[in-house]
């Protein structure tokens, strides 16, 4: 626990900007730079130092080539991995029949800490709305079997939810689970 605790206190301490994505480099570098990820042509970027996969858009939304039109798709924790498991066994998405929703370790890689508004990399994720996206980590515990992890690209961090809830996801590929 103390782990997830301080992988997200860097989340958890900056307040959103309402007149659009605000980012401050004047101190610390980016912390997701452009240059980290191999943008593979086909709406998919590869985290190189992860080795994992990223579908640039959320999942509802359509890659154009240039950005993602559309809007996300909100889904139960348990609908995000049964969507997850239907888009492989029809072919899969950019030659790779192996997403998922990612663990919140992997999902924390992708959120930008000196933004806000969204906590995203925009030029890399483009349209990523600042709400609550789905992990797989689910909450441990007597009587929390329930409740899953989500991480909102907006100010509030990480947080459990129930399973309930309808919250948007980013599917990933490669790599093992965390």
């Amino acid at each position: 626990m103390k782990t997830i605790f301080f992988l997200f206190l860097p989340l958890l301490g900056s307040s959103p900007s309402w007149a659009g994505q605000a980012c401050d480099t004047q101190s610390y570098p980016m912390s997701t730079p452009v240059e980290r990820f191999k943008d593979n042509g086909d709406g998919t970027l590869t985290d190189t130092q992860s080795k994992l996969t990223w579908m640039r858009c959320s999942l509802g939304q359509v890659w154009t080539g240039a950005t993602c039109t559309g809007a996300p798709g909100s889904f139960t924790w348990q609908s995000a991995q049964d969507e997850a498991n239907k888009l492989d066994h029809e072919g899969g998405y950019a030659q790779h029949v192996d997403w998922r929703v990612p663990h919140i370790p992997e999902l924390a890689t992708i959120a930008e800490r000196q933004c806000a508004n969204p906590r995203i990399n925009l030029t890399l994720f483009p349209a990523t709305p600042t709400v609550y996206f789905w992990t797989a980590t689910t909450r441990r515990g007597p009587g929390m079997d329930a409740f899953a992890y989500a991480i909102s690209f907006g100010a509030e961090g990480a947080k459990y939810k129930s399973k309930k809830e309808m919250l948007n996801v980013r599917l990933v590929s490669g790599g093992k689970p965390m």
